[in-house]
């Protein structure tokens, strides 16, 4: 089992679908940390975004005034996301193995694409987060709420998905040994496919200098 192909390839092939399903008609509580987001990063600030999707309705929002670089795993997303945002500039990459300058941005944001990562490299990938965090800059994120080593869940949205994940406890602490000081932290339940999931919203920021 390749989680990242099971992604891409999921992505690829059901991204029309997840575009009717969640991104043109978004939740209550992706609506307010996309709020949230847009009031804590200020105009002007160079934004990496996580798995940017499709491109709506984060990027869009995000790129209004503001520099993005969005990635993702899967080259149907970004073929959509280009047209979406053509202020943004885009990148077709496994998450895990992007490389910045340090200090590179001024928002690191991830919505509901870190719970496709191996939990075993989340530790490493926040901590690359907060290198390329400027100082003060700001983390914003949905991980995990439970356990979860690593599995597939069949015919989601009529595809294959990869989901690792740890709890709500653990994932506060790889954000606050990475070196990120939280300022908010709340587990919310969506709709999902077929049953409601449980994520944890985390809003950290990195040490200012001095």
């Amino acid at each position: 089992m390749d989680p990242k192909r099971i992604v891409a390839d999921g992505y690829d092939k059901m991204a029309e679908r997840y575009l009717a399903w969640s991104d043109l008609r978004p939740s209550a509580t992706r609506l307010r940390y996309l709020a949230l987001a847009l009031e804590l990063i200020p105009a002007g600030s160079a934004v990496l975004e996580l798995g940017c999707g499709a491109g709506i309705p984060m990027t869009a929002a995000l790129a209004d005034g503001r520099t993005v670089t969005g990635v993702d795993i899967s080259s149907t997303q970004l073929e959509m996301a280009r047209r979406n945002v053509p202020g943004a500039t885009f990148l077709q990459a496994d998450m895990t193995t992007l490389a910045f300058d340090a200090g590179s941005f001024d928002a690191v944001v991830a919505f509901y694409s870190l719970t496709h990562v191996p939990r075993d490299e989340q530790a490493e990938l926040i901590g690359r987060i907060r290198g390329w965090l400027r100082p003060g800059g700001v983390f914003l994120a949905s991980l995990g709420a439970d356990d979860e080593p690593g599995d597939v869940e069949p015919d989601w949205l009529g595809v294959d998905m990869y989901f690792s994940h740890f709890g709500a406890k653990a994932n506060r602490r790889l954000v606050e040994r990475a070196g990120l000081i939280v300022e908010r932290a709340e587990i919310a339940v969506e709709p999902e496919d077929r049953h409601d999931a449980r994520f944890f919203w985390v809003v950290a920021r990195a040490p200012t200098e001095g």
